[in-house]
């Protein structure tokens, strides 16, 4: 079953908004740094994915978004799993969601 942009930005904001919550996980003790890095990955390959399916109208209109990156990080997180550092999880949340969400937010529209 396909989804429709609306659905996938909605997929997006709410993987963004588990990662932003569970990055702090990651002061934590090595079993809950362990499972902290596997809900944000997941989260971040669930990103990567719904914006490889965004239309053109939607990641032209956001020259300022990375999209390029934000796909191929999906593809490090899935095939080169083994090679991704903590601290690099961590900037991506800390750094880079939020500018994601807002410009995401943007094409939201409330009936």
């Amino acid at each position: 079953m396909s989804r429709d942009p609306a659905q996938r930005i909605a997929d997006v904001l709410e993987a963004i908004e588990r990662c932003q919550r569970y990055v702090v996980a990651l002061e934590g003790d090595a079993g809950t740094v362990e499972m902290a890095m596997d809900a944000i990955e997941r989260n971040l390959q669930i990103i990567g994915e719904a914006v490889n399916h965004l239309p053109a109208e939607i990641t032209d209109a956001h020259p300022d978004i990375p999209w390029p990156q934000i796909r191929g990080f999906r593809n490090i997180l899935v095939h080169q799993y083994f090679g991704v550092a903590a601290d690099v999880v961590r900037d991506v949340v800390e750094t880079h969601l939020q500018p994601l969400a807002e410009a995401l937010r943007s094409h939201i529209t409330t009936d």
